[in-house]
């Protein structure tokens, strides 16, 4: 027997599943899926490696409370301000900066529907 493999991490969204599908697209460089339009119930990113896919739904319910699991990004190619400037530029918010004086720690923003993600050190600082 073989455990199980993460298929999907989905994310809840009162908003158009397409926009916010959009945004992690542009910020992970990964296409939504060729069917997605927008006002569709759902949205995709697959990970052309075979990683667990990105599912965007719309629910009825806002988001209530801090994020439970988040993500923790680690920019390549870029340092942690640029890639913290593009994703504002994309539409995130900054919630905090955490960053040390030694360069460690990381930054913690928000998607548009209130998701957060940290932006750590990248490969560049």
């Amino acid at each position: 027997m073989t455990n199980p493999a993460i298929h999907s991490i989905t994310f809840d969204c009162t908003g158009d599943p397409y926009d916010l599908g959009l945004f992690w697209s542009e910020l992970l460089g990964r296409p939504l899926d060729d069917d997605d339009k927008p006002g569709d119930p759902e949205a995709l990113i697959a990970d052309p490696d075979g990683g667990p896919r990105l599912l965007f739904v719309r629910v009825p319910e806002g988001k209530t409370a801090k994020n439970r699991i988040h993500f923790d990004l680690r920019p390549t190619g870029r340092t942690r301000a640029a890639e913290v400037e593009r994703a504002l530029a994309l539409g995130a918010t900054l919630i905090a900066d955490r960053t040390r004086p030694d360069g460690g720690g990381w930054v913690l923003l928000a998607d548009p529907e209130g998701n957060e993600f940290c932006v750590e050190r990248g490969d560049s600082d």
